[in-house]
This record gives C-alpha cells, structure tokens and sequence, in this order.
C-alpha cells in the first residue's frame, strides 16, 4: 500500500465477510503504518498477528493515558468511558479483573448452560409457532439472537424482566458512535443511574446473580466501590449483550447464504458446531473498524515490527487483519469448518483479552446448534443487497435478519 494512499482509516472495504484487501497490503508491506484516520488526525495501524499479540501484551502501550490532557483523539470512533476495566492499566486493571473474576468465574457460566438451552428452545418455539412467508418473513435478530443474548445478560446480573426494554434502548444509544454525543451521554447516566439503584436493591437483598457476587467480591479488605460497581454493570451488558447478538446474527448470515451445505451438517451433527463457531469467530468480521475501537498510546519510544513508534502516540490493533494473517492461517479467506488449530483473536490478546468470552461461546454454540437442528432450510428472505445494516457502532450490526425457512 503506497504511503500516499489517500483513503482514511477505518477502510470502506471491510465487510461482515472480513477485512478490507488494504490491509493484505500492508501486512506485506509495510505491517506497522501510520495511517491518517477519517475523524481527524493521524494513528499506527498494527496489522500482523504477531506483533498485535506483542504490542496487546507490552504495558508500555496504555488504554488509560488515552484520557490524558492532549492525548490524540479520534472522532466518530467509539471511546470507552474512563473507569470501565477496558480503560484501565495495571495495577488498577488486575485489582478489578481479579474481583470479577470471583463473581463472573467458569464455574458460574457452566452452571448456566441448561437455562441458555431452554432459553433457545423457548425462542424456537415462538418462532417456528408465528411462522414465516416469502410475504411475511421472520426477524431472526429480533425474534432470536437479540432476546437471546438480552436474556441470558440480564438475567446473570439479576435485571427484572419488566426492565431489560429499557436496557436494550439505553445500550444501542451508549454504543452508538454516529449519533448525537449528548444522547450517548444521556444513556450512559441513565444506565449508570438505573444500574446504581440495582445495586443498592442487591446489598439489601442479595441474590444468585453476578451483581450480588460483584458485591460481596474481597482481595482481603479491598472490595469494589459503588462507582465501580455501576461501571462493571454496564460494560456487562454492553459487551455481554450487543457483541452477542451481533456475532450470532453475522454468523447465522454467513451460513445460511454462502454455506448452507454447513449449516445442514450442523443440525445433523452437534458435535461438528464447536469447532465451526471457532472459525466463524475467526473470520466473521464483527469489528466495525477492524479493531476494538480502542486506542493505545505509546508512553515510550517502542520498535514493534522494525517501526520506531514514538512516545504519545496512538496505536490502533486490527484483529481482523491478524483473524487473516497467511503466516498463522493457512488459506485464511476461505472458511474451513475443519479447521483444527485456530487461535484467532476474536476476543481480544493480552491483559484485554474478553472476559466474558467463554459466555459468548456457550450462548453462540446452543444458538446455532438449535437453530440448525430445528430450522435446517433457513434461508434469507430478501437479496442480500437488501439487509439493512447499522452504522456508527462499535460491532457491525444488522437492523433486521429477514428469513424464511
């Protein structure tokens, strides 16, 4: 890719399907760039695999002096408010990721495996119960996935049912990066107002869910405090909620309309759905921007790749680019649903990495599982032309999936 090239970043050509073919270039040529980006200013694309891994778990890159006075700032991409653990450096990062891990643990997510069954059981009975026409198609985003993931969510933070509508309003406007700011805003206190309610609803009177669990959480005599309880409630559900949906949907899509001999195998045989999710994590390209959305800064002068990134500067990981690397994956645009050794980057690497991976796994396993098995002639019900897709977020993300089966 010439140095010259005047398209911006994020590239116009990624798709749900992968990243844009610039960064193909650029993995070849030239893996660690400066690139100029589309809301103003100038950052380092990092593109391989290997060295995303480094730079992820190198501490010299900061989250948390991108809230620092004059840090680069990048408009019309999504900025994690200050306080959240995806903002955070050590110490402060591991004290929190330590005191939720006692409450968000693998024991708790395994122990929620029968509900998210039933659940999906439950949905496939309403929507094979309602039925759909060429004339009158099903919304599997709003019918399945996003109830689904809204469920499943709520339900682990012990959020009323009578609520989760309001959650899901006040979500898709705090994740919302083409939209007014003041509304984000505005969603965020709201979330953030009603989040603090619940949790002085849960010291009183303490339940088997993970705010409870929050709540009780110790390292010895260190506790959360209630800001950063409210912060916790509403990173959950924004990661553990709206990346959820979208990924099941994204994936649903990619079967249905360029593997449907896949998605006819998996509703014959469950046990070939785990390593299938694996590689549709890998290659279905869930990042609006081909990367988290969230910049690091250089607190010191650091070669990565041969590159000398000067201090204060912003660098940007894009885990899409390494999800294709050829020196990793072999024939990486192709999906191989036999594809054994597969260790993308879908959630993340280093301190980051997605804590609430394991219960994105299990929800998007039973998901495709019943759905196959339940509904093997799904089709897509419009051109694929004609899906209609949301913009300005942090996950590319359908407004409907229309289908018929």
């Amino acid at each position: 890719m010439p140095a010259e090239d005047p398209s911006p970043f994020p590239f116009p050509g990624s798709t749900f399907r992968g990243p844009d073919p610039r960064f193909a270039q650029l993995r070849a040529q030239r893996p660690v760039a400066r690139v100029a980006v589309a809301g103003g200013g100038s950052a380092w694309l990092v593109t391989r695999y290997e060295d995303i891994r480094s730079v992820a778990a190198d501490h010299r890159f900061s989250r948390a002096a991108v809230y620092a006075p004059g840090a680069p700032q990048f408009g019309g991409l999504f900025q994690a408010p200050p306080g959240m653990i995806v903002s955070l450096d050590p110490p402060d990062h591991t004290r929190l990721r330590r005191l939720a891990e006692q409450a968000f643990d693998a024991a708790r997510v395994r122990s929620i495996g029968p509900r998210v069954t039933e659940l999906v059981d439950g949905l496939l009975d309403e929507l094979v119960a309602k039925g759909a026409s060429d004339t009158a198609p099903a919304d599997l985003l709003d019918g399945f996935a996003t109830p689904l993931a809204l469920t499943v969510i709520c339900e682990l933070l012990g959020v009323p049912q009578t609520d989760r509508d309001r959650f899901h309003a006040w979500v898709r406007q705090f994740a919302a990066v083409g939209g007014p700011e003041e509304e984000a805003i505005a969603a965020r206190e709201q979330l953030g107002g009603y989040i603090a309610g619940l949790v002085a609803d849960k010291r009183e009177h303490p339940a088997d869910d993970v705010l409870s669990a929050l709540i009780a959480a110790r390292i010895g005599d260190d506790r959360l405090d209630e800001q950063e309880l409210v912060v916790f409630g509403y990173t959950l559900l924004g990661a553990g909620f709206d990346s959820t949906a979208s990924q099941l949907a994204l994936s649903v899509l990619t079967l249905i309309t360029d593997h449907p001999d896949t998605w006819r195998a998996l509703g014959q045989d469950p046990s070939l759905v785990p390593t299938a999710m694996e590689e549709l994590l890998r290659a279905v390209n869930l990042f609006a921007t081909d990367t988290s959305g969230l910049p690091r800064i250089a607190t010191q002068d650091v070669t990565v790749g041969g590159v000398t990134i000067p201090a204060g500067d912003a660098v940007f990981l894009a885990f899409a680019s390494a999800n294709h690397d050829t020196e990793v994956f072999t024939d990486p645009d192709q999906l191989d649903f036999t594809r054994a050794d597969n260790p993308h980057l879908a959630f993340g690497a280093g301190i980051h990495h997605c804590m609430g991976a394991p219960l994105a796994r299990l929800e998007i396993a039973a998901a495709l599982e019943g759905l196959a098995r339940r509904l093997p002639g799904l089709r897509l019900a419009v051109p694929e032309s004609d899906l209609r897709w949301r913009t300005g977020d942090v996950n590319t993300g359908l407004l409907a999936l229309p289908v018929v089966w």
